[in-house]
């Protein structure tokens, strides 16, 4: 499966990973190639969760245009 990733560095100088499409599904590294290698984990053993309690596996997401 694929997933889109986001990336973020914090105010600590740490490298913030999220998987928008599994609520709750984060990870972190001291660098962006450790942070993407984490959320990989992360996004298999969510996906592991998800599936042993029925939920399911990913919520939808949208693109929406917002005029600023």
């Amino acid at each position: 499966m694929k997933f889109i990733i986001t990336i973020f560095q914090d105010e600590d100088g740490m490298f913030i990973a999220e998987c928008p499409s599994i609520p709750g599904c984060v990870s972190q590294g001291k660098t962006e190639h450790e942070a993407e290698k984490n959320i990989q984990e992360a996004i298999k053993e969510c996906l592991e969760v998800r599936a042993e309690k029925g939920m399911p596996l990913t919520v939808r997401t949208r693109q929406v245009e917002v005029h600023v």
